[in-house]
């Protein structure tokens, strides 16, 4: 079982920045993935920056990542291997970046088999 604390949301200003932090505990074997989605008012949720944690398309090593085309340039998504954390770094926030945004891990058991953990989700506000 895996559990997602979420962090760093808040109000900011068009053309500002802010950093997610989602932090997983609990008893892990191995992360897939681990990604960000985020859920407007009136919308589906939607991916938004996803990172492999390696291994998935190498035989050591790797990892990729892969982002919305909304974000694409402005967000980047990292982690921490250490401490099982991942990170959205956003810069040039728009109006239209407002949003709610969740974490979420994609754990792989020592079965080799994958489950899906969200984070509570943390408010992310862009406007003046």
């Amino acid at each position: 079982q895996v559990q997602l604390v979420e962090s760093g949301g808040g109000l900011v200003q068009p053309g500002g920045s802010l950093r997610l932090s989602c932090a997983a505990s609990g008893s892990i074997f191995s992360i897939n993935a681990m990604a960000w989605y985020r859920q407007a008012p009136g919308k589906q949720r939607e991916l938004v920056a996803r990172i492999t944690s390696g291994g998935t398309t190498r035989i050591t090593g790797g990892g990729t990542t892969d982002y919305a085309d909304s974000v694409r340039g402005r967000f980047t998504i990292s982690r921490d291997n250490a401490k099982n954390t991942v990170y959205l770094q956003m810069n040039s926030l728009k109006p239209e970046d407002t949003a709610v945004y969740y974490c979420n891990v994609v754990e792989r058991t020592l079965g080799n088999l994958l489950y899906d953990y969200w984070g509570q989700g943390t408010q992310v506000t862009v406007s003046s």
